[in-house]
């Protein structure tokens, strides 16, 4: 193997360990935070945090060991299931992403109502239909046996063997990715713009507020106008870095393998398995950046794991602690035979 197959199947690796221990972090501190579970877009982050933990666990060892050997892991029943898993949860995270956008921006454009609009049914409701649109696609290719090794890809997905039924199988193609990839991007473009439309106007609130009172305040010192002035730039940045993140992020990662898989279809263009697997590993990076970009950098899982890091801090030590008590009074007490 060359050096750069190496270094790429080294990344691989520390990325799937990653994505293991981030998404399993945020699994722990659902289960331990009440205030987590809580609240309705907990629900949506478990469902994301499921999918980005089945995919890491199952589908990229399975899609590293097939981009390897140039051949599929296991049997042919082996390989069409991790392809439907595949494409189920793939579309199943896209779409929990979309939920989350349309849950802030129902919080944000709605806040007074956004209990009575944002209930614990709507939210279930907005699952189920997730899961129906993400198990349509994977089942109908599966009955139409459009599941299979793609030597590109280097993994189990949607794939057609047959000459015969192209044409069927490019429309399926580019249905499924208008109604998943494409579907969750407007939503996510719509949601959260409006809702960087009403941050931008509360922080011009803020903003006239803030300079009619550093107006007022004359013997104010310098440094603190400075500070209020420097929190007042901040403050107009933040929600408009989130935002980038939140879409950028699923730009970066999705967008190289679709457009790849619409140009290998729709054209004769020859891919080269070289980027194919770089695209396909991209977009399975969307279940490491996940757990940072939707909840492990917000102040309540900051507290979670801080809570948790503090037990088990204590806990040791005062098993440490329980240890050395022990031996001291061992060395006290004498033993029979003395």
């Amino acid at each position: 193997m060359e050096l750069w197959g190496i270094a790429g199947c080294s990344l691989v690796v520390l990325m799937i360990v990653a994505a293991l221990l981030s998404n399993g972090v945020v699994l722990i501190c659902f289960l331990s935070s009440s205030d987590i579970r809580g609240q309705v877009p907990g629900l949506f982050t478990l469902n994301l945090t499921l999918c980005n933990l089945l995919l890491t666990v199952i589908n990229m060892p399975l899609s590293l060991v097939g981009g390897i050997r140039g051949h599929q892991p296991g049997g042919e029943g082996l390989c069409r299931a991790v392809g439907f898993l595949e494409t189920f949860l793939t579309t199943n995270s896209m779409l929990s992403m979309a939920a989350l956008s349309i849950d802030r921006w129902v919080a944000v454009v709605f806040p007074l109502s956004y209990h009575s609009k944002m209930r614990y049914q709507d939210a279930a409701l907005i699952l189920l239909y997730c899961w129906i649109h993400s198990l349509s696609f994977p089942t109908v290719a599966l009955c139409l046996s459009w599941v299979g090794f793609h030597q590109v890809y280097g993994s189990c997905t949607l794939y057609d063997k047959e000459p015969e039924e192209q044409d069927s199988f490019v429309a399926f193609i580019v249905s499924f990715h208008l109604l998943s990839y494409l579907l969750s991007f407007l939503v996510l473009c719509v949601t959260y713009l409006q809702v960087l439309k009403v941050a931008r106007s509360h922080c011009r609130r803020i903003d006239v507020i803030t300079m009619q009172t550093l107006v007022l305040l004359v013997d104010l010192h310098p440094s603190v106008r400075q500070r209020c002035l420097e929190e007042q730039k901040r403050r107009r940045q933040r929600a408009t870095k989130k935002i980038i993140t939140y879409i950028g992020t699923f730009l970066l990662c999705f967008t190289p393998y679709v457009v790849t898989r619409l140009v290998e279809i729709s054209s004769s263009t020859i891919i080269s398995p070289q980027w194919g697997i770089i695209s396909r590993f991209l977009a399975y990076s969307k279940a490491l950046s996940d757990p940072f970009v939707y909840c492990l950098l917000r102040n309540q899982y900051k507290t979670c794991c801080r809570d948790m890091l503090n037990k088990l801090l204590k806990r040791s030590s005062g098993n440490s602690s329980a240890r050395r008590v022990n031996s001291y009074v061992g060395h006290l007490v004498p033993t029979t035979s003395d």
